[in-house]
């Protein structure tokens, strides 16, 4: 069975109170809930971990192999500022698809570049929680493909 790893990244916590205009009334509880959920019906084992701290995000990604066959993430603010969890996913090989709720592209200029995006198998963007489900079907493909 392959087992997947879902990262959030800071401020998701927050998800249902913190701009909903943005990003929508779902809890990150209730996108968890649907992960497990979908990976139940895909056949896969899905964790699901949020932190603020870029550091713990970076030693969960290390410490992801050989326990995870792949990677889930949205990395938040993160996503634009961090070479370092961009290292740790290239130092690890784990194949990861890069998620947000928003459309990144859309909004402010400085959201328009992922350092994360030259080293995901895809990005999903833009669908609010149905990103993670789009997401998750994408990542579980490719690593279905691979064996």
């Amino acid at each position: 069975m392959l087992h997947i790893l879902v990262l959030h990244g800071p401020n998701l916590n927050l998800l249902g109170v913190r701009e909903p205009e943005v990003y929508g009334a779902t809890t990150l509880d209730e996108i968890n809930a649907m992960l497990l959920t979908l990976g139940k019906d895909l056949g896969v084992s899905v964790e699901a971990r949020q932190s603020n701290n870029e550091g713990e995000l970076v030693t969960w990604i290390q410490q992801a192999q050989p326990q995870f066959q792949g990677l889930l993430l949205n990395a938040a603010a993160y996503t634009h500022t961090s070479i370092a969890l961009r290292d740790a996913i290239v130092g690890v090989g784990l194949p990861m698809v890069e998620v947000h709720l928003s459309n990144i592209h859309r909004r402010e200029s400085f959201r328009h570049h992922s350092y994360l995006a030259s080293v995901a198998l895809g990005q999903i963007v833009g669908f609010g929680p149905h990103s993670y489900a789009l997401g998750l079907r994408a990542l579980v493909n490719a690593l279905q493909e691979t064996v």
